[in-house]
């Protein structure tokens, strides 16, 4: 025998019956609340309102996201003038593009040209802090007084995009004093926004700052592909300056004098300020000295340098011209002695001082990354050498003159900055 519920316990019937209770209630409710001002809705009404699925509405709740909600029984009354919560799910984007905007605004503040005969008044022109710490660090840096550029750097955590702005001046010092820890803390952080940012300007910029290590220390393969290429595409037009410097720097590094010159005397034809002077602007005077004198034209290349030591000496700034001694060799010494005599002896102190950090973070780069430095066939002759293996054989092997060899392992050794096979030995080993 087959048992019949009342049509009033039918399941569709209850439905009714649980929804005809909900809007009494409510209707009840309103009636009472009207009399002190306040106003409530259903979970339908908002759903409706707010143009989400009942559900999400379900979920808001039950998070307790929509205050001034109550529970009455089963039914929740939901304020008449609550507003829509935002969506978690979108929190991160807005955040994102907050730092690209931030970022490119930080960069266009921080590229004004400093006074050429009192560079220190930009600190007063900017009024915000954040803009005259980046000023601050390159003014040390430009000085010589690496350990207050790397305070300015350390005082930007938890602002990222002026922490991505002072990366670069901020790896040059750290290089400069010797500070691989602090170097590699630099690296890991600019690094990870490089993958995070990717095709965006947060990604440009750090792989510009990485790209300052690789052309520093002489390790160019170990610089981003579109600064090898020269597209500039996904860097803001107020960095484009600091990236046809490290260009220009590149060439230098592959010995190429012709092209370094090209780029850095075109660079100042667009970037150059009668305003005053910026950063770019002196190391692109200083590329266009040491080209010129690699292709064995002096006289250029002394009035070039010259030209930046009356900008930058008065003003202290005595790390370009340390910066350059070894590429530039007796021409700096000779310009100093004759205009700047007091200066001589304050910036071979701190090439002394800075070099062997140099030579240290070239040999760490490369050993580390030795088959991006060599070839692959510069690298297979190196570990034959390394192996104490005679020229002649190796020679043979490769069926080339043992003359022929012997410039190879010249080459070998000047890109890894060595002496010798000895030294080789203990390099790769």
């Amino acid at each position: 025998m087959t048992i019949m519920r009342h049509p009033a316990f039918q399941p569709s019937c209850a439905f009714k019956l649980k929804q005809f209770a909900q809007t009494t209630i409510i209707k009840l409710l309103k009636q009472a609340k009207q009399e002190i001002g306040m106003e409530y809705m259903s979970t339908t009404e908002a759903s409706e309102k707010w143009s989400v699925s009942l559900r999400q509405i379900q979920r808001l709740l039950a998070d307790r996201r929509i205050p001034g909600a109550e529970k009455c029984g089963q039914i929740w009354l939901i304020p008449e003038n609550a507003k829509k919560p935002p969506d978690l799910r979108t929190k991160k984007k807005p955040a994102y593009q907050s730092l690209l905007s931030d970022l490119d605004q930080i960069i266009r503040k921080t590229t004004i040209p400093m006074p050429i005969h009192n560079p220190d008044k930009i600190l007063e022109t900017v009024n915000d802090q954040r803009l005259q710490i980046q000023y601050e660090g390159e003014l040390s840096y430009l000085r010589g007084d690496f350990e207050k550029t790397l305070c300015c750097y350390e005082s930007t955590e938890g602002d990222d995009a002026s922490r991505l702005r002072a990366s670069s001046v901020a790896i040059a010092a750290s290089i400069s004093l010797g500070e691989y820890h602090t170097y590699a803390k630099i690296e890991a952080y600019l690094k990870e926004w490089a993958k995070t940012g990717k095709g965006s300007h947060i990604a440009a910029i750090s792989e510009l700052a990485l790209s300052t290590a690789a052309v520093s220390v002489i390790a160019p393969n170990m610089a981003s592909e579109w600064l090898k290429q020269g597209f500039f595409d996904d860097l803001p037009t107020e960095a484009k300056p600091d990236a046809l410097y490290l260009r220009a720097k590149y060439f230098q590094c592959l010995e190429n004098y012709e092209a370094m010159l090209a780029v850095a005397q075109t660079a100042l034809a667009f970037c150059q300020s009668n305003q005053g002077i910026t950063t770019p602007e002196i190391y692109l005077y200083l590329s266009c000295a040491i080209a010129s004198h690699s292709l064995g034209r002096d006289d250029v290349a002394k009035n070039w340098l010259l030209k930046l030591m009356h900008i930058c000496l008065p003003c202290g700034f005595i790390t370009p011209f340390a910066e350059s001694l070894t590429a530039l060799g007796s021409l700096v010494e000779q310009c100093l002695e004759q205009t700047f005599p007091t200066y001589h002896d304050v910036v071979i102190h701190q090439w002394k001082r800075t070099w062997k950090n140099w030579i240290t973070f070239h040999n760490q780069f490369t050993k580390d990354n030795i088959t991006l430095v060599l070839t692959l066939r510069e690298y297979q002759i190196a570990l034959m050498v390394a192996h104490h293996i005679p020229y002649t054989q190796i020679a043979d092997q490769y069926h080339i003159s043992v003359g022929r060899l012997k410039n190879i392992m010249m080459g070998v050794y000047d890109k890894l900055l060595i002496s010798g096979r000895n030294e080789l030995s203990k390099y790769v080993f």
